[in-house]
């Protein structure tokens, strides 16, 4: 394999560990869920210990799920700090494996690593300013501005902005444990097992639930178009397995913006600026290659 790096997509539900420098050579992964801290942090360790009496490890990647403390200064710097996952508030992450591995190793949000894999080798190829959005489990968005990877105070957090909620045609209360209603309360996959009594993927595709669901992601996309002006919007996660959401959220898109923003991309084009992920489920694991080897200057 050459000179290889390795990946660590850390998610909610599930580990993906891997291998290797571009998607052509991605390999040796494994996946395992996410139970507590000290048990996945440890199974990861040993992993890349393994890994190593094979391969030589230029660095590591770790593509996380959040909230991060990003800020290399600080004290926590490679947190996990206020997530909603059970037992993971202020978790040492980043720093735990790479004391343990003594290996150079970068660390970002899971949608920004994604973002980062699918401006190399995927939906983003030759954009500078885009956002990359993941609706599975929960609901997490990053990508680039002016060809750089979306951070400030901390990093964004696209999944807990508030959205219209009429309460008389959407009685439920959303499932967000800080907010409530807000975008991922009311969008990411439990809200709609909730909101249904059903796992989305045993929902029929002429289900009430996906005019819903489009119009709540058409409602945050048009305020990240507002804000950003994004080239692009690459939706990922599990919800967006649902293909049929995609011509509805266009629809409802256009409709809101009422040719407002004046760009043909939008107008007359939004089946190529509003478009799925070209990675699917690979982009965490390879965002975190690509961030590893950013670390060590070999851009991809």
């Amino acid at each position: 394999m050459g000179d290889i790096y390795g990946g660590i997509e850390a998610g909610g539900t599930k580990f993906v560990l891997a291998a290797g420098s571009h998607p052509g050579n991605l390999g040796n992964e494994i996946r395992f869920p996410t139970t507590t801290p000290d048990e996945t942090i440890s199974r990861t360790i040993e992993y890349f210990r393994d890994l190593r009496k094979k391969y030589t490890l230029k660095a590591l990647g770790i593509s996380s799920f959040g909230p991060l403390d990003l800020h290399k200064t600080s004290s926590s710097y490679g947190y996990i700090t206020n997530t909603p996952k059970p037992g993971w508030t202020d978790t040492d992450f980043a720093m735990r494996i790479r004391r343990a591995l003594n290996i150079p190793l970068a660390f970002d949000t899971d949608v920004n690593t994604a973002a980062l894999a699918e401006h190399y080798w995927g939906a983003a190829r030759n954009l500078t300013d885009f956002i990359y959005l993941t609706i599975g489990t929960g609901i997490g968005g990053g990508g680039m501005t002016g060809g750089n990877l979306m951070h400030g105070l901390i990093h964004p957090e696209m999944g807990h902005i508030m959205i219209p909620h009429d309460t008389h045609k959407d009685p439920y209360k959303g499932f967000c444990p800080f907010h409530g209603d807000c975008f991922e309360g009311l969008a990411a996959g439990p809200a709609i097992e909730g909101r249904w009594g059903k796992r989305g993927e045993m929902l029929d595709q002429n289900h009430a639930a996906w005019a819903l669901e489009a119009h709540y992601i058409a409602s945050a996309l048009v305020n990240y178009i507002l804000i950003l002006s994004p080239q692009r919007i690459i939706l990922g996660g599990g919800v967006m397995q649902q293909v049929q959401l995609f011509p509805m959220i266009r629809r409802e898109v256009k409709s809101v913006l009422n040719q407002y923003v004046r760009a043909s991309e939008i107008n007359t084009a939004i089946d190529r600026f509003i478009v799925p992920a070209e990675l699917k489920n690979h982009s965490g694991v390879l965002g975190a290659i690509a961030l590893a080897r950013l670390e060590m200057n070999d851009a991809p």
